[in-house]
């Protein structure tokens, strides 16, 4: 059998199949993807999952004129491999090559860049207003997965869409029963519902047929038959939500069945107004191991295809498991610790939290907002509650953050995960901005762990120091291997540490860099340079005695920050050091420019930057003024 794929450069290629060739493309396209995905690691099950889906949308409609939008991101390989970007697929997430969601510098195709969820909604309509006031034509469908639909954009996008009857708009929803981890809430259990019902289908269709043949004077009977249809509508779909939002809801359809996405996809672009389809998809779909584990094989590292095993890694305990046992261990002494997780909870650990402590545990789903007002709401009513969410993802919650939070000074702490950059997934998982939109709200301390020991001590701290809101960070990855003293210490907001005397710069690290730059400090004392070193553990308050202390004895410092130059630590530092009088201390900040850092592993991406010993050392050198 003549393969398919090696021919397909762009959607045109796609049109001229038949529907045969088109299922064969499918098995075609999945192979390709877990071939690929093996060797890079990647988003694996929910790319699987909308193969079929992908190929039809491409059939059915004329991209790029026909806009596509696929919400997250991480459902778009198919789409990738269909545009033009098969060759360069085995570059996917590297250095300098494709990045693993739709970039819109990347290709044409890519109508919206999106690497965080429930975003697809409101900028599809957005481009569908825009394209109505320009007197165009072409159609704009959005894919949201049903993950996503709990994240509070996307209900939003649905409420403003659904009122706009006169505004052309195709909403697909991608219905998997998952995000990451198996979807929650009470829209999951909605969607749940809806499956059970398809003879609301044809009861819907033999309705409009009924209503159709009543003559035009026959009004009373007319109306009678619309009430008659929404009343029993209302007891078939439990509330028809998506239709009471002002959508024409079309499905559930079979999602992986080629002729019937392609004869639904027909018939739903000639359809007026916003439309929602609803598609049940399986994630993972065509890879056993996947489609028995889909969490684990979301965004899988490289792996053995034909056992699914990941290739040998690291032995080290990931940071992510040191601060989940962590907080099960305090936990289990304090019945006032709640753990809290936004669609997150394989991601940060907190499955072991969850399997513990059940009743201590919420996962609120894609809806970081309402995971801070809900531990602000246990703050408020003395519980301890912790909240562990992505360093990206807390940015989606600043302004409950800054005004529920910090203004009210209520003691949640905030495990921030994946803290500075995070590799593959590129510039919209990065956690570079953290340090900087932690340290200008007032009341919270900010605090970033240098190795797994120190991790633990200031969770420790941070859940027991009556201070009000405290965030630690760390990294993604494998811990230092530092161990564990077993005993607990508070540490003292603001206290640094002193790791070494010097005379000649002082190296001033925070969290992952701490290390590095002490492998710097040997590097400079073999050329002769005596540098001083200090941890400074936190970003706010900074230990400024010590600090101060050590740049006026060594009089030059040096900065570095997993993290942006722009209002980040080495900022502080700065800062500080103009309002205590001491300018005249020569400063060197290490850190990210202000650019968006792109996709490659973290350590490539530390070592472009400058970001390790040897780059640590070489800018000290050049501040004091040695070769």
């Amino acid at each position: 059998m003549t393969e398919i794929l090696p021919r397909i450069n762009s959607p045109a290629d796609v049109k001229g199949l038949t529907l045969a060739e088109l299922e064969q493309l499918g098995g075609e396209l999945r192979a390709f993807i877990i071939e690929h995905v093996s060797k890079t690691g990647g988003h694996l099950a929910p790319s699987l999952g909308v193969v079929e889906l992908t190929v039809a949308l491409h059939y059915v409609f004329d991209a790029p004129r026909d806009k596509i939008i696929w919400d997250v991101g991480h459902q778009a390989y198919a789409h990738k491999i269909l545009t033009g970007r098969r060759e360069r697929f085995r570059t996917l997430r590297q250095l300098g090559g494709i990045s693993g969601f739709p970039k819109r510098s990347e290709c044409e195709y890519d109508a919206y860049g999106a690497g965080h969820a429930s975003t697809s909604i409101s900028s599809a309509l957005g481009m569908a207003v825009a394209r109505d006031r320009k007197g165009e034509d072409f159609h704009v469908v959005a894919v949201v997965g049903d993950g996503a639909l709990s994240g509070g954009c996307a209900l939003e996008g649905l409420n403003v869409a659904g009122h706009r009857e006169d505004t052309d708009l195709i909403v697909i929803l991608n219905d998997n029963e998952m995000s990451i981890s198996p979807s929650v809430g009470a829209i999951a259990d909605y969607l749940a519902r809806v499956i059970t019902f398809p003879p609301y289908d044809k009861f819907r269709s033999d309705m409009q047929e009924l209503v159709k043949s009543i003559p035009a004077w026959g009004k009373p009977l007319f109306g009678a038959a619309r009430r008659l249809e929404e009343s029993i509508k209302n007891l078939l779909t439990p509330g028809m939500l998506f239709e009471q939002l002002g959508f024409r809801y079309v499905g559930p359809v079979k999602g992986h069945d080629i002729p019937a996405l392609i004869r639904t996809l027909e018939g739903v672009k000639k359809l007026n107004g916003p439309v929602l389809l609803h598609v049940m998809t399986q994630k993972g779909k065509g890879y056993t191991p996947a489609e028995n584990d889909a969490t684990t094989y979301h965004g899988p590292p490289p792996f053995d295809v034909p056992t699914g095993k990941p290739r040998k890694g690291s032995e080290a305990k990931p940071y992510t498991r040191v601060f989940a046992e962590t907080l099960v261990e305090l936990a289990a002494e304090d019945e006032s610790i709640f753990a809290i997780t936004a669609a997150m909870p394989d991601g940060t650990g907190l499955s072991l939290f969850r399997e513990r402590f059940p009743d201590r545990f919420f996962d609120v789903g894609i809806a970081e907002q309402t995971a801070v007002l809900l531990a602000a709401g246990l703050a408020c009513e003395g519980a301890r509650p912790v909240c562990a969410i992505y360093s990206t993802f807390l940015q989606r919650a600043y302004d409950q953050l800054n005004h529920d939070i910090c203004l009210q000074r209520l003691p949640v702490t905030f495990a921030l995960d994946r803290g500075g950059v995070v590799g593959d997934d590129g510039p919209t998982h990065h956690g570079t901005f953290d340090l900087a939109y932690m340290r200008h709200l007032p009341n919270v301390v900010v605090s970033a762990a240098k190795d797994e020991e120190e991790l633990r001590q200031l969770l420790y701290s941070a859940v027991y120091y009556d201070v009000g809101p405290w965030s630690v960070r760390y990294p993604r990855g494998t811990a230092v291997g530092a161990g564990s003293s077993g005993e607990w210490r508070k540490i003292e907001p603001g206290k640094a540490e002193l790791l070494r005397e010097g005379e000649d710069v002082l190296l001033l690290p925070v969290g992952r860099l701490v290390h590095p730059a002490l492998e710097a400090a040997e590097l400079l004392s073999k050329e002769g340079v005596d540098a001083a070193a200090v941890n400074a553990r936190f970003v706010k308050p900074l230990d400024e005695d010590l600090i101060l202390e050590w740049g006026r004895r060594c009089g030059a410092v040096v900065t570095a920050e997993d993290g942006c130059l722009a209002g980040g630590f080495g900022s502080a530092v700065a800062e500080m050091l103009a309002d205590r009088g001491a300018a005249d201390v020569k400063l060197k900040r290490l850190g990210y420019p202000d650019e968006y850092v792109e996709h490659g592993t973290p350590q490539q991406l530390l070592d472009k930057y400058d970001l390790n010993a040897v780059g640590i050392a070489a800018a000290a050198s050049v501040l004091i003024g040695r070769k």
